[in-house]
């Protein structure tokens, strides 16, 4: 983990409870991925238990519509294939039940696709040299 770099990227012309959305959608899929980036529980000074929290930086990542669409392109390249990559979309928000995401993707070219967010998690280098121009989100 010490050369691993995880952020979170949102397209900042979002309202901002769909950003909030997106920003968990993406945390917890990629949590999914790398579970060992949760830390253990921990026990406070009075005795309760809270349950263990990322143990790395994730910091927030502004970006315009096309830049992310843009940045997503790239990340298909094969010199970022060792990146892990989730992002989450207009088609999938559109949809009510995941099922219907699944056929809703594959009826859909990504070309067509508008991102709210992108999460990119891997080694730093890369990571910075894709997003370090970006602006936090503020």
């Amino acid at each position: 983990m010490k050369n691993m770099k995880l952020v979170l990227l949102l397209n900042d012309k979002l309202p901002l409870g769909v950003m909030a959305n997106t920003a968990a959608i993406l945390g917890i899929s990629l949590g999914r991925q790398f579970p060992e980036v949760v830390g253990e529980d921990v026990t406070d000074g009075s005795g309760f238990t809270h349950k263990g929290i990322v143990k790395v930086p994730v910091p927030v990542l502004k970006g315009s519509e096309e830049g992310l669409k843009e940045l997503r392109r790239r990340l298909y390249d094969p010199q970022y294939e060792d990146l892990t990559v989730v992002d989450f979309s207009d088609v999938a928000r559109r949809c009510q039940v995941y099922e219907e995401y699944v056929d809703k993707a594959a009826s859909v070219d990504e070309s067509r696709y508008s991102y709210l967010g992108l999460a990119v998690c891997g080694d730093a280098k890369k990571v910075n040299s894709l997003t370090g121009a970006m602006p936090l989100m503020r």
